[in-house]
């Protein structure tokens, strides 16, 4: 009798001891995951680096859409602008805020919204008379030899993906539907390594805004950006994001000038991957004066 009590007892133990170990494993994993949750959306989130009367300018994360047709997917900035500055919000607008120039989905950085009809139309009227002046840093594959390069090549939409992720190509490739005149200029600031593989840090400064430019600009001259899924042909899964970053904005309109500037993601102090063995050229003044001298 006193046997089957004590087997008895070392069974519920076991029972106990079980249901216990499968308890704290779920707590454990609860915990991880909220953890997880609030590393992606701190990191994530939209910080704002301007606001006056007229205009917002905040810094985009990477992987986000501006807006969307779609009510299910939330990702968008038009979302996280609705839920961080309600009082914002126009109801009247299609999709709520003035949105007067836009980032591709995996592209961060500077974006500037107009908070009323009069700073829109501004804002609109500097971008159409060329008073605007936007610059970019990235991290290609590849040490580009050269200390600055002018890209003057039209693109226009790729024909065989019309449907899909609206993907870009220059004039050059026989599936170019429509190419138009596309300007950048590029300045080599570092040769690195990142994962081992040769990279280079350069700065961008657009003279037109067609879809897509840069990343096709890079791509063209054989310097595709790191982490950019579309233009390495799906090469590219390994890096978290791609590294095109909307570095500075200057906007000049008849009711407020507007110069804006973010830190630098991709900073080899912060960014582990990445390795530093030359320093071409700072990324101070001097350098944004330099590409002004050369877009003359």
């Amino acid at each position: 009798m006193v046997g089957i009590n004590i087997n008895r007892f070392l069974h519920l133990c076991r029972l106990i001891v079980r249901n216990l170990t499968y308890t704290i494993i779920r707590l454990i994993q609860s915990y991880i995951k909220t953890l997880v949750n609030d590393w992606h959306k701190k990191h994530k989130s939209v910080k704002i680096v301007h606001r006056s009367e007229n205009f917002l300018i905040v810094n985009k994360p990477y992987d986000m859409y501006i807006n969307s047709d779609n009510p299910d997917r939330k990702n968008t900035l038009q979302t996280e602008l609705r839920e961080m500055l309600p009082d914002l919000v126009n109801p009247r607008l299609c999709h709520e805020f003035h949105f007067v120039h836009r980032l591709d989905y995996p592209t961060s950085g500077v974006m500037c919204i107009a908070l009323n009809k009069r700073a829109a139309r501004a804002a609109s009227s500097a971008f159409e008379n060329h008073k605007v002046q936007k610059f970019y840093l990235a991290l290609v594959h590849g040490h580009i030899h050269e200390s600055h390069i002018v890209i003057d090549k039209p693109i226009g939409a790729d024909v065989r993906e019309k449907t899909g992720n609206h993907k870009m190509c220059t004039s050059d490739s026989i599936f170019c539907d429509k190419p138009r005149k596309s300007y950048t200029m590029l300045i080599v600031l570092e040769h690195g390594f990142w994962r081992g593989k040769p990279a280079t840090k350069i700065l961008l400064a657009p003279d037109t805004g067609r879809r897509h430019q840069l990343r096709v600009h890079c791509h063209h001259i054989g310097h595709t950006v790191i982490g950019d899924y579309t233009y390495s042909e799906g090469k590219d899964i390994e890096p978290c994001r791609t590294y095109l970053h909307a570095l500075r904005l200057i906007l000049n309109c008849d009711i407020e000038n507007i110069d804006v500037k973010t830190a630098d993601p991709f900073d080899a102090s912060i960014l582990s991957d990445y390795k530093v063995t030359n320093v071409i050229k700072i990324l101070d003044e001097n350098i944004f004066r330099d590409i002004y001298k050369l877009m003359e």
